[in-house]
């Protein structure tokens, strides 16, 4: 019980922190509010999850702490905890590296964060945190009850302060003299925009939705006319463009000030499948 919902906190506080940093990188879509990770069904997979990992891996955890105490030492220590958790991570790290094989630096944050993540829940569990008396069963519900909830609204609180103050992404603001020059998709399509309003198409691809999984792709070559629209704010600029014969959509704007990037939909919206052209000169 104890151990679970320690889980529970850490799950919670660590969702809003990667939720910023999410939101941080660069993407196509408005940064979202923490709010939306306050869904009810959210937090019962996470309750599920951390009963789960306590039932499953936190009690072996402390059998396995216990028993090393009374074998090498001839009593249990609390420090046998984070050296089993230590141990316990360092196995599932490894089991991944050999899957995925993440990089030196990533292998050695993901263990030292589930050591945390193990001991910190096993250690209250237990009740062997050092120079503390053992608490009684609602003792400890209580301050898991009062610190937990702390912890949460804290991570809460920061997670959306951080996000007001300017740390989720935002595109790059463009303007007619920084939309001018060639755009290019890497493959042989480019979209030129003149100084003078005119536009040339080569080869650019054009989605035409039909109401099927997949949207018919077509490429498009012509000349014709353009036109930027700064709108309100940087997620609602655009860059539009008229050919004839091609029928293309308004292109959105995304990318970093000095690699800026335009794209469409190439699929359903919602599925976020996008064309994107990127300027040959990245200015």
């Amino acid at each position: 019980m104890t151990s679970t919902v320690v889980l529970l906190v850490e799950a919670v506080a660590g969702a809003f922190a990667c939720h910023v940093w999410r939101e941080s990188l660069e993407s196509i879509g408005r940064p979202q509010s923490v709010l939306g990770l306050s869904a009810p069904f959210v937090v019962a997979l996470v309750a599920i999850a951390a009963l789960v990992v306590s039932a499953v891996v936190v009690a072996p955890l402390l059998a396995g702490a216990g028993w090393l105490g009374r074998r090498c030492s001839g009593r249990e220590a609390w420090w046998w905890v984070p050296v089993s958790a230590a141990a316990v991570t360092a196995v599932a790290v490894a089991a991944g590296g050999l899957a995925g094989k993440p990089g030196y630096g990533a292998a050695t944050a993901v263990w030292g964060v589930g050591t945390v993540v193990l001991a910190v829940p096993a250690l209250i569990a237990r009740g062997l945190l050092p120079g503390r008396p053992r608490l009684s069963d609602r003792s400890v519900v209580g301050a898991l009850a009062l610190w937990g909830t702390l912890a949460v609204v804290t991570a809460w609180a920061v997670a959306g302060a951080a996000l007001e103050a300017g740390v989720a992404y935002e595109p790059p603001r463009l303007d007619e003299a920084r939309v001018a020059g060639t755009w290019s998709d890497g493959r042989g399509g480019t979209l030129t925009f003149g100084s003078d309003g005119r536009a040339t198409a080569h080869r650019v691809e054009v989605h035409a939705f039909t109401g099927d999984v997949e949207p018919v792709v077509r490429r498009c070559t012509g000349t014709g006319t353009w036109w930027y629209r700064s709108g309100d704010e940087p997620w609602s600029q655009s860059v539009h463009v008229a050919v004839e014969g091609c029928a293309l959509e308004p292109w959105g704007v995304y990318g970093s000030p000095e690699h800026p990037k335009i794209f469409v939909y190439a699929g359903a919206p919602d599925v976020a499948d996008v064309y994107v052209l990127r300027k040959e000169d990245g200015r």
